[in-house]
C-alpha cells in the first residue's frame, strides 16, 4: 500500500523583475576610452545624463547612488592611468561614470528551485500550531549563474503554506575579508584546487602557520613582480588569491527583508555559481542555535564545497570545507552532534551516499559508505535531499535517485539515532515522482529538494520542479515511519 502524498497548491516561480545592479567591465581599452570621453563632458551634459538615470533606477534599487559610487571607485587604477585622481572628480561625474560601469542582472530570470527550509529565528506573535519558516532557493539567471535567495513563509495549524510577498528591492551583501587562515589547511585545499605545486611550495615558505588575507596578498604581489614574463605562473598566483576569497564574512543591512537578500557569487572559485544550499538549524551541546548551510561553489570546471554559518540571516560567515570527504556535491550536516562528533552526509564519488564524523565542522575525512543504489528508479546514482531530520524512531533522510531517462525521484531512508551508519528502514518505491504537471522545465523529469521540516505531525518537503520552479508536498509522519520500519 502506497503512502498518500499531498501536493500543496503553492508554486514559487522565477520573477524576472528581481534584479541587482552589478559592476560591468568590458575590458581595459574600452574602459579607458569611456572614462576619457565622460571626463570631457561639460557639467551641464553630465547632469542632463545622470539625473534621469538616478530618477529611473532609484525606483528599482534601494540606494542607486551608493551603488554607482561604489562601482566608480573600482576604477581608481584607470583614473590614474589617465592622469587624474578619483578624489578630483566631481560627484555627478563619478555617478555617471559609475552608471557606464553598471548593469542590471536578473537573478531569477531562468529558474528558481532546489529549496531548503528551516525554522525562522523569529517565532513571535503566532497562534498555536503556526510556524514561521525561512526557505532558501537556488536562483538561476543569465549565463546559468546560480545564487542563494530567500523567502519567508507561514505554516498554519493545518500545514497550509503561505509564502509571503517579496520586498521591493534585492540587495547584495557587503563583503568583509577578516579571516585568519591556517596554513596547513589552506595549502591542502589549494592542492585540491589543482594549483601549481611549485607555486604552493614558494608561498608556503613565506607564510606563517596562521596568516591574514593582507599578508597573503602582499606575498603574492611581490611574487608576481618577480615573474612578470611568465603569464601562466601569474595565473597560478591569482588562483591562490581567488581561493583565499572563498573565506569571507558577508553582511546585509538591518533594514532589508529576508527576500531582499541575495548571496551572489563573490570569489573567482564561485564565478559560475553557488549551487544547492542545504540549510539546517543546528543545536549545539549548550542549547545555542546556529544555522549552517553547505553549498557547492563552481568555477566552470572545479567544485569546491563550502559552509555558511549564521545566527540571524543578516551576517554570514563563509569558509571552504576540507578533507577527503569534502569532495563533489551533496554534503548535508546533521542538526546536532552525535556522541560528541559532528556528522555529515556526502557523495564523494557522485554515485553513492556516504557518512562522515568529525571533531571540526569544516574538516571531513574518512567517509564511510552508507548506501548504494538498490532499486530500478535509482540505479544511475543516489544522494541526499538535505540534512537528516530527527524523530523518536530514527533519522529521516530524504534521498534522490536517478533512474531511466535521467528521471529524478525522491525517496526516504531511516537511520539509527545513536549510530547513523546503520540504515534501519527505507522505502522500496519513490515517495515523489515527477507527474505530468512537474516534468517540464529547465531540466525535465526532475524533482529535487535540499531540506525538509516537520510540522503538526507531517513531514513537509519543499521541492524543485524540473529545475524551474518550486512547490511543496506533505506526508503523515507516523505513517511514513511505520512504512520505513516495515522494510528494515
Amino acid at each position: 500500500m502506497r503512502l498518500y502524498i499531498e501536493r500543496k497548491p503553492v508554486k514559487v516561480n522565477p520573477d524576472t523583475k528581481r534584479v541587482i545592479a552589478r559592476f560591468f567591465f568590458n575590458g581595459e581599452e574600452r574602459a579607458l576610452e569611456v572614462i576619457r570621453k565622460v571626463l570631457e563632458f561639460s557639467d551641464d551634459k553630465v547632469f542632463s545624463l545622470v539625473s534621469p538615470i538616478l530618477q529611473e533606477y532609484s525606483k528599482r534599487h534601494r540606494n542607486i547612488t551608493k551603488i554607482l559610487m561604489r562601482h566608480c571607485k573600482k576604477l581608481k587604477k584607470q583614473f590614474i592611468a589617465l592622469g587624474t585622481e578619483f578624489e578630483d572628480i566631481d560627484e555627478y561625474t563619478r555617478l555617471l561614470i559609475g552608471a557606464y560601469f553598471t548593469h542590471e542582472y536578473s537573478i531569477e530570470s531562468a529558474a528558481f528551485f532546489n529549496p531548503s527550509i528551516v525554522d525562522d529565528p523569529d517565532q513571535t506573535d503566532l497562534v498555536e500550531g503556526e510556524k514561521r519558516v525561512i526557505i532558501s532557493f537556488r536562483a538561476v539567471g543569465e549565463g546559468h549563474i546560480s545564487s542563494i535567495v530567500f523567502r519567508r513563509a507561514l505554516i498554519d495549524k493545518n500545514n497550509n503554506i503561505q509564502v509571503l510577498p517579496v520586498g521591493n528591492y534585492v540587495d547584495e551583501a557587503e563583503v568583509v575579508k577578516n579571516a585568519i587562515y591556517v596554513k596547513k589547511l589552506f595549502l591542502k585545499k589549494a592542492a585540491y584546487a589543482q594549483i601549481d605545486p611549485s607555486v604552493l611550495e614558494e608561498i608556503e615558505s613565506k607564510l606563517d602557520d596562521k596568516f591574514e588575507y593582507t599578508s597573503l596578498s602582499n606575498i603574492i604581489k611581490d611574487s608576481k613582480s618577480l615573474h612578470k614574463e611568465n603569464p601562466a605562473r601569474l595565473i597560478e598566483y591569482d588562483k591562490v588569491l581567488w581561493l583565499s576569497d572563498t573565506y569571507h564574512t558577508i553582511s546585509f543591512s538591518k533594514d532589508t527583508d529576508i527576500s531582499d537578500r541575495v548571496i551572489f557569487p563573490i570569489s573567482e572559485f564561485e564565478r559560475k555559481g553557488i549551487e544547492d544550499a542545504r540549510f539546517v538549524k543546528f543545536v549545539k551541546d549548550d542549547g545555542k542555535v546556529l544555522y549552517y548551510a553547505t553549498y557547492t561553489a563552481f568555477d566552470g570546471s572545479l567544485i569546491i564545497p563550502k559552509l555558511v554559518q549564521t545566527e540571524d540571516f543578516y551576517e554570514f560567515k563563509v569558509i571552504p570545507l576540507y578533507g577527503d570527504g569534502a569532495q563533489n556535491k551533496n554534503l548535508a550536516l546533521f542538526p546536532r552532534k552525535i556522541k560528541g562528533k559532528y556528522v555529515m552526509m556526502s557523495r564523494i564519488d557522485g554515485w553513492n551516499n556516504y557518512l562522515m564524523f568529525s571533531d571540526k565542522v569544516n574538516v571531513w575525512e574518512n567517509p564511510i559508505l552508507l548506501k548504494q543504489p538498490r532499486y530500478d528508479w535509482e540505479l544511475v546514482q543516489i544522494g541526499n535531499c538535505g540534512s537528516p531530520i530527527e524523530t523518536d524512531k530514527g533519522w529521516i533522510v530524504i534521498t534522490h535517485g536517478v533512474g531511466p531517462m535521467r528521471r529524478y525521484c525522491i525517496g526516504v531512508s531511516l537511520l539509527d539515532l545513536e549510530d547513523p551508519s546503520k540504515e534501519i528502514g527505507h522505502l522500496k518505491e519513490p515517495l515523489i515522482i515527477p507527474n505530468n504537471d512537474e516534468r517540464e522545465g529547465y531540466v525535465p523529469n526532475v524533482v529535487y529538494s535540499c531540506g525538509s521540516i516537520i510540522s503538526n505531525g507531517e513531514l513537509i518537503i519543499p521541492y524543485g520542479l524540473s529545475d524551474y520552479s518550486s512547490s511543496f508536498a506533505t506526508v503523515n509522519l507516523e505513517l511514513l515511519l511505520n512504512k520505513l520500519l516495515e522494510n528494515n
